[in-house]
């Protein structure tokens, strides 16, 4: 997908209820250890709220996204960090490595740029028919990793796990659909491959946050 398409899109992810809050945005950010004198890289940072809250909570902040109308500070994609090694205390990157083309790459970026921590939230993989309705419903969309596949990217990245939690965040199907622009008449054949996770126009999405630190 083209980084305009994504540009089109940025209004839509900064007024979005489920990226601009949440228990799994809380995480990130305490994870981040922010405060003052402590530097942070927002990768592909897309409505800014990871990067807002790192301000508020006095940290210095970096944005990089390769969608220039997310408005970030460098336009840049996670796989070329345009960054010198241990140029930031921490990187934070919430809600987007399923779209990245080489997650393998973009851990080892944002770990070569870091100083002391990697914090990473995204969804973690359900099943084959939910990566078809992701698809079907984005098509930038790559792919949900497991718990495990993580662990072995920050292994290969040079990154000891040293804290994660799994969660579900709630998700509402409408709204969802129309943030990405899901044509009328694939949103059926979306809800079909998503079978009973769809209950009251609501599902669950299973999340993890982990943190790597250098080893």
């Amino acid at each position: 997908m083209s980084s305009d398409l994504w540009s089109e899109r940025a209004d839509a992810y900064r007024t979005s209820a489920i990226h601009s809050s949440g228990e799994d945005l809380d995480l990130v950010i305490e994870w981040c250890e922010p405060g003052e004198g402590v530097s942070v890289l927002d990768v592909a940072t897309g409505g800014g709220h990871v990067a807002r809250r790192l301000r508020e909570a006095g940290a210095t902040v970096v944005t990089v996204d390769p969608a220039p109308g997310m408005q970030a500070d460098t336009t840049a994609p996670a796989e070329a960090l345009p960054f010198a090694d241990d140029s930031f205390d921490a990187v934070a990157c919430r809600l987007a490595a399923h779209h990245f083309a080489d997650v393998v790459t973009a851990v080892k970026e944002m770990a070569r740029v870091a100083k002391h921590r990697v914090v990473i939230c995204d969804n973690t993989f359900v099943s084959e028919s939910s990566e078809e309705a992701d698809r079907l419903r984005d098509p930038s969309h790559v792919r949900n990793y497991s718990g495990p596949e993580w662990h072995s990217f920050f292994e290969l990245a040079g990154l000891d796990v040293a804290a994660e939690e799994s969660m579900e965040r709630p998700l509402e199907i409408e709204p969802w659909l129309e943030r990405a622009g899901t044509p009328e008449e694939d949103r059926s054949r979306v809800r079909e491959l998503l079978g009973d996770r769809i209950a009251g126009g609501w599902m669950n999405l299973p999340t993890l946050v982990i943190k790597g630190v250098a080893k």
